[in-house]
């Protein structure tokens, strides 16, 4: 890899903003094209249901069925695939699931109230949503831990019902993602994909039941079709690419972190991966690694242009500038890979998940750690939070005046909806106030 560069960059120079600012940028507007293609499915599935759905799964994967029903997976195929994978793929899944739901059973929202010295009554109910759908990309790409990290967040809120939509083009089943749903306790299982899977959940069908909210990731064409659904049901996120950022002391291995940011960049060509250090002859030695290590790894074409086109070493004077410049970066991972990553974390104000020390990969955190793999990127973590329990459950306010506090603040909201010009509002209020 004698022509592999890395670009390099320094907090110190006088044009660091504006070359910071170069490397983040990430075109996420969609092309022309694909927008009228989503626009044009989604009107057809929304009109014509079931029989769109099938004509489209036909065209675009190559699957003919007689009926939507031919395209559902009974939960005793889930399950046959659970028993199909080898032992140590089911042991896997498992250990991940249970971890995964630890960690979300600690997100539960319970419903509260309070009462005032009046008799008036407070409070939040927190609901579960009825239905959920949660959209898994098939064919070569197969992601069961996306499966885990969707589905077992949503049945931990209280989810009743979970619908599960996963392509199979040209009948290519994933028997681990099947597994996983059986393992996550997905409901319903439909063989479609595309935008006309996002449409179905959105819309409902003669056959798929539309759902409340939107969940997982997927192609283009999908996620340019959960961003036309959205405000019929909720969504979860329209996701970038994938991100890593690591700040390093310079004492770690050099080869643990060049594999680090492999990790993030091997996903596509327009993932970003980052290196953070004070330590100049460090980041030397990481480059080093790269260059011995990028041959050996299966999609080295893809990690190569990654690291060419998006990532970069940045060198800063202190931790405490490392911490300044990533909050301004405000990555989907960030690997803390210091003596004190406690400390450090003080400094953190953005990121969607923090991994704290020299011996946390990032990667632990994608399959098996416990929180959410499903992170804000782009910059979003300024904003957004990581998906959670409290994705699948809203929040409705109570409120129960006594006849002592309706009278109390009736005389307040009698002269603001006065103030305000509207008289049916103060009427309202001052029919509950005693003479």
């Amino acid at each position: 890899m004698s022509d592999f560069s890395i670009t390099r960059l320094n907090a110190s120079q006088n044009d660091f903003d504006g070359s910071l600012a170069s490397l983040l940028a990430w075109d996420d507007s969609v092309d022309h094209q694909v927008n009228e293609s989503v626009r044009h499915i989604l009107a057809q599935v929304k009109a014509r249901g079931d029989a769109a759905v099938l004509e489209f799964t036909e065209q675009f994967d190559r699957l003919k069925a007689g009926s939507l029903a031919d395209l559902e997976m009974s939960k005793e195929r889930l399950q046959q695939s659970l028993e199909a994978i080898p032992q140590n793929q089911r042991t896997a899944l498992e250990a991940a699931a249970q971890r995964i739901r630890d960690y979300h059973e600690r997100q539960n929202q319970q419903s509260w109230h309070y009462q005032e010295a009046d008799g008036t009554v407070l409070g939040q109910k927190v609901t579960p949503l009825d239905r959920a759908g949660l959209y898994v990309p098939g064919g070569k790409a197969a992601y069961p831990s996306s499966v885990l990290m969707n589905a077992i967040p949503a049945k931990v809120a209280g989810v009743a019902e979970v619908v599960m939509v996963v392509p199979t083009p040209d009948g290519q089943v994933n028997d681990m993602v099947l597994a996983a749903a059986a393992i996550a306790g997905v409901d319903r299982v439909f063989t479609i994909g595309g935008a006309q899977a996002v449409g179905a959940l959105a819309y409902g069908t003669e056959s798929i039941p539309a759902v409340d909210k939107i969940v997982g990731p997927g192609n283009i064409y999908v996620a340019t079709a959960k961003r036309e659904v959205f405000g019929t049901v909720g969504i979860d996120m329209i996701a970038g690419p994938s991100e890593i950022l690591v700040i390093c002391d310079g004492q770690t291995n050099p080869d643990w972190i060049a594999m680090d940011l492999f990790s993030q960049a091997e996903h596509d060509e327009q993932a970003q991966s980052i290196l953070i250090s004070p330590d100049k002859a460090f980041l030397d030695s990481v480059e080093a690694s790269i260059r011995r290590l990028l041959p050996t790894m299966e999609r080295a074409d893809i990690i190569a242009e990654s690291l060419k086109s998006r990532g970069a070493f940045i060198q800063v004077a202190d931790l405490d500038e490392a911490a300044e410049v990533s909050n301004r970066i405000a990555p989907e991972h960030l690997e803390l890979s210091v003596d004190d990553p406690e400390a450090l974390l003080e400094n953190i104000r953005h990121a969607g998940a923090v991994f704290m020390g020299r011996y946390t990969a990032e990667a632990l955190g994608d399959y098996c750690a416990g929180p959410n793999h499903v992170l804000p990127t782009s910059g979003t973590a300024r904003f957004s939070s990581p998906l959670g329990v409290y994705d699948f459950q809203k929040r409705s306010s109570i409120i129960g005046f006594s006849a002592s506090g309706a009278d109390r603040m009736g005389r307040v909201a009698s002269v603001l909806a006065r103030g305000e010009g509207l008289t049916a509002h103060a009427r309202s209020a001052e029919y509950r106030i005693k003479e």
